[in-house]
């Protein structure tokens, strides 16, 4: 059995108002996540309070064009953060409030599901995100008894792969919904 690994999530030094309801809603979808505000936290600053939270992962959504743009994964080492791929440049979100599920409580438990019959890039992330998040790929119906929410990756209707979470057993979508338009698989130190 794999332990919990914590995750620190926080935003660049200059959140929208965007930015920081997208960290909420993902600290609500996934487990072990402790969100944390960076104020002018350096990326050291991030790595001494990723340890201080006993946290051996962090995440950072970083801000491109008034937005959330790109999110960035990281392991704490401790002389600091270490890149780790893929680096995930964001086309579009769609927040848990616009599935009205804004006041929704924490996921319980979570499972990673991805269509059979995915392309290989779907697959790549989606593995990419189960090792990240200690996630468990499972079957729907594996995920539909064991757990009361999946991520859930695919392609939209434009051909961009998308993760989004459902509620389970209902697989009714609650967000939030995160359309990539690109991924960097090699991450410079």
């Amino acid at each position: 059995m794999v332990l919990p690994q914590k995750v620190l999530l926080t935003t660049s030094r200059r959140p929208t108002s965007l930015m920081r309801t997208l960290c909420r809603d993902l600290a609500r979808s996934i487990i072990d996540i402790v969100r944390v505000n960076r104020g002018k936290l350096s990326l050291d600053g991030v790595a001494e309070k990723a340890l201080e939270c006993a946290a051996e992962k962090v995440v950072i959504v970083d801000r491109w064009q008034g937005g959330p743009g790109k999110i960035q994964l990281f392991k704490v080492r401790p002389d600091g953060l270490m890149s780790i791929p893929p680096i995930i440049f964001v086309s579009g979100i769609r927040l848990r409030r616009e599935f009205g599920e804004a006041k929704s409580r924490r996921v319980g438990s979570l499972a990673m599901i991805v269509p059979s019959r995915s392309h290989e890039r779907v697959f790549e992330v989606a593995e990419a995100l189960s090792s990240f998040f200690n996630i468990p790929f499972l079957s729907m119906n594996e995920a539909v008894s064991r757990c009361n929410t999946a991520m859930h990756l695919s392609f939209d209707s434009k051909g961009r792969v998308q993760f989004t979470f459902l509620s389970l057993p209902r697989k009714v979508e609650m967000g939030p919904r995160i359309t990539i338009s690109n991924t960097v698989w090699e991450t410079t130190e």
